[in-house]
């Protein structure tokens, strides 16, 4: 069989045949199969449908490509948009031509938070925080609040679990002027073949993969077939990570996933002493979908800080800037008044 026709099951990089081992491997992310999984795997040809490829077209023939030639962000916009800014560095972008269908998401969730309400979630999250620059929540600022499409590939993974541990069972109880200890040892074992569904992560590498994260989740019930129409006064990310550039965080993620299930299994031990445990992914379904964001960057002494709210549910999650001029002045009032009142508390009990 020659192993250069198929693409990786998980990340779709090219296969190599390993003699040593008999085994099939993606040196990309570093998965292992075996020439009859392969054939299993790869029995069924997916083929594009006639409305799929007129989808594709459409989509081709009404997207614009923007790109800011100071950071290099590509911005996808609707074909009635004619000039825009760059949402990460606010910089003009020009249009630079088309999209290929392959950038064409299969869903999309359109946006549930207005911007008004937006504004508002990022006003009451700054309510509390003393010491961030005056300008920072300003009106000028916050004209920079974009609603943006984000890409993200959502995967489904096949994965066989298989774990081996020690669990002990401790008693102990006395009798008369003895104390007695009884431990018992067994052999626990799991052998699993796990299902996970909707883990995600972000094809975009201008913004921050933990902030992404801590916006979600996102409701997946949620999500329609894409259409244009959802870029309507919004704009979309074209996304530059692709599936096996995401591989290893959505293989870091369905590993603790999987690994919770099969520690949740085992209960009932006084202690548990794993010996080996491994967790392999046979095979990733991918679906390329535009989830909502409202996003905001801010640049504060050659700094900038993201920020952003799930257009769906409303999550915000950003870190602030710290003006330390203010901080410096606040310690210098709140030592000022400590001394005054270690001063006054002095004199009263002379």
């Amino acid at each position: 069989m020659d192993a250069s026709q198929y693409k990786c099951p998980n990340c779709g990089a090219e296969l190599v045949f390993d003699p040593s081992t008999q085994q099939i491997n993606c040196e990309f992310c570093r998965s292992e199969f075996s020439v009859e999984k392969i054939k299993e795997i790869y029995t069924d040809t997916e083929t594009e449908s006639p409305e799929e490829t007129a989808r594709r077209e459409e989509f081709e023939s009404h997207t614009n490509l923007y790109q800011c030639r100071s950071c290099g962000a590509e911005i996808m916009a609707e074909d009635d948009t004619t000039a825009t800014f760059c949402y990460y560095c606010h910089s003009p972008v020009i249009l630079s031509g088309r999209l290929t269908g392959d950038f064409k998401p299969s869903k999309i969730i359109g946006f549930h938070i207005k911007r008004e309400q937006a504004v508002q979630l990022f006003k009451n999250w700054c309510g509390n925080k003393k010491f961030i620059p005056s300008d920072f929540k300003s009106n000028q600022q916050l004209e920079k609040m974009t609603g943006l499409y984000v890409p993200f590939w959502v995967t489904e993974c096949d994965v066989s679990a298989d774990y081996h541990a020690i669990g002990k069972h401790i008693r102990s109880w006395t009798s008369g002027s003895y104390q007695y200890t009884e431990t018992k040892e067994y052999s626990v074992d799991r052998a699993a073949e796990i299902r996970t569904k909707g883990i995600p992560a972000d094809g975009e590498s201008k913004i921050e993969d933990i902030l992404m994260e801590s916006i979600e989740p996102f409701d997946y019930t949620a999500l329609k077939p894409f259409d244009m129409s959802y870029f309507s006064g919004f704009f979309a990310d074209k996304y530059d990570v692709d599936r096996a550039g995401v591989f290893p965080r959505i293989r870091e993620r369905v590993t603790h996933a999987s690994r919770n299930i099969i520690n949740n299994s085992v209960s009932g031990y006084s202690s548990v002493s794993v010996l080996n445990q491994s967790y392999h992914i046979n095979k990733t379904k991918w679906e390329y979908i535009m989830l909502p964001v409202w996003f905001m960057t801010y640049r504060y002494r050659d700094k900038i800080y993201e920020f952003a709210i799930n257009g769906q549910t409303g999550k915000l999650a950003g870190t602030p800037p710290l003006d330390k001029k203010k901080l410096a002045l606040s310690s210098v009032i709140f030592g000022a008044i400590l001394a005054a009142v270690t001063f006054l508390g002095g004199q009263f009990f002379i």
